[in-house]
């Protein structure tokens, strides 16, 4: 079938369901991330964070390290970019060649594993969207891309600590299953990303991310030298949980030190960690990002909403849904506007987030948010 994203067409296999059979594989639910992913390419020019790299008047590269379709390639490429397509299914690497001239575009295509491609070539962008974790990719990422890592995972489940297990093993952190979910699940993926540049004495800063459709992405700012990579590990640290009460507390640093009990219940504490506790975007980044968004992208309203919501999100390190508070309060759940501005009338920060319409973020404490909202 044919396809048609911004200002691309391809031709992708049907398929029946994501991820089932033979077929060179192709999720449509994903083209937010690859509307908000061709913004960032935008965004990144007109800040000038290619730098010197385009200085000799140099086509920036980009690689699209599991291309299948192409079509994150496809649509780099149309951006002039100089795209390299790599996929090491051969009916992959034909498909990414036939989208290539179907839009009259040039582009590299390479069949070829892509750990060994990254740890050969350098490109001043990666893009990392496999099927499942990244983490097997991620070393060779980090070694192949002069600027930029964006990377995709849709492993939700061992990222959020529901398969607790698979969680620990691949991303060498202890994940806990809580009510915000999704955003543990960003920030154990953070984590083990910011861990693993720090290994090349490379400081990997979170521009953008989001949690969205059961997948994390984020986008990776790359500066070299041990000096910022030691400040981006000072972002790391645990966060104790109470699931009786909802409590929550972080402490950074990597020697884990869990609270004994709830000081709010008395309850018993559940600790994650090493995780990500600094913030997952900058506001100037996004700003220019959504700026970056045109009419002609599919997801254009959507990557908009999206990006406003994360420049407003408050960088505390948790979220709480509303909706889950008052009803272990056993009370009613007011209008979400007037909820927020009973805590900011009380003198907390407070914000919506991106992880759902009655979740939010804030500056108070669980017995605080109580106290301010339920006078």
């Amino acid at each position: 079938m044919h396809v048609t994203e911004g200002s691309v067409e391809v031709e992708v296999p049907e398929q029946a369901e994501a991820g089932v059979g033979d077929a060179v594989f192709f999720n449509p639910v994903q083209e937010l991330n690859r509307d908000v992913t061709v913004a960032v390419l935008r965004a990144l020019v007109e800040r000038g964070e290619l730098g010197d790299l385009t200085d000799d008047e140099r086509t920036p590269s980009y690689l699209d390290a599991m291309a299948a379709s192409g079509i994150r390639g496809v649509r780099a490429a149309a951006e002039e970019w100089d795209a390299t397509l790599c996929d090491v299914d051969p009916d992959a690497v034909s498909l990414c060649r036939e989208n290539l001239a179907r839009n009259d575009l040039s582009g590299e295509v390479v069949e070829r594993d892509a750990n060994a491609l990254m740890h050969e070539e350098r490109f001043d962008v990666v893009d990392l969207d496999p099927f499942g974790t990244p983490i097997p990719f991620a070393d060779a990422a980090f070694r192949g891309a002069r600027r930029l890592v964006c990377v995709t995972a849709t492993d939700t489940a061992p990222l959020c600590g529901a398969h607790f297990e698979s969680g620990v093993r691949h991303y060498s952190t202890v994940p806990r299953n809580t009510e915000y979910h999704a955003e543990m699940g960003l920030r154990v993926l953070l984590s083990a990303l910011v861990r693993t540049a720090a290994r090349y004495d490379l400081a990997a800063q979170p521009v953008l991310s989001h949690a969205t459709n059961h997948y994390a992405r984020t986008y990776l700012l790359l500066e070299s030298g041990a000096q910022a990579a030691d400040a981006l590990i000072d972002d790391l640290g645990y966060i104790d949980h109470c699931e009786h009460c909802l409590y929550r507390e972080t402490t950074r640093g990597l020697i884990a030190d869990p609270l004994e009990s709830c000081p709010e219940c008395g309850h018993g504490i559940q600790t994650a960690g090493p995780v990500w506790l600094g913030p997952t975007c900058e506001d100037g980044f996004v700003a220019t990002t959504r700026a970056a968004v045109d009419d002609g992208m599919g997801t254009a309203a959507e990557a908009r909403e999206l990006c406003d919501t994360l420049e407003a999100e408050l960088d505390e390190p948790t979220h709480y849904d509303q909706h889950r508070l008052c009803k272990r309060w056993g009370v009613g759940a007011s209008a979400m506007d007037d909820f927020l501005d009973d805590l900011r009338a009380a003198g907390y920060d407070a914000s919506r987030t991106h992880y759902g319409g009655t979740t939010f973020k804030t500056d108070a404490d669980v017995a605080e948010i109580r106290a301010a909202t339920q006078a």
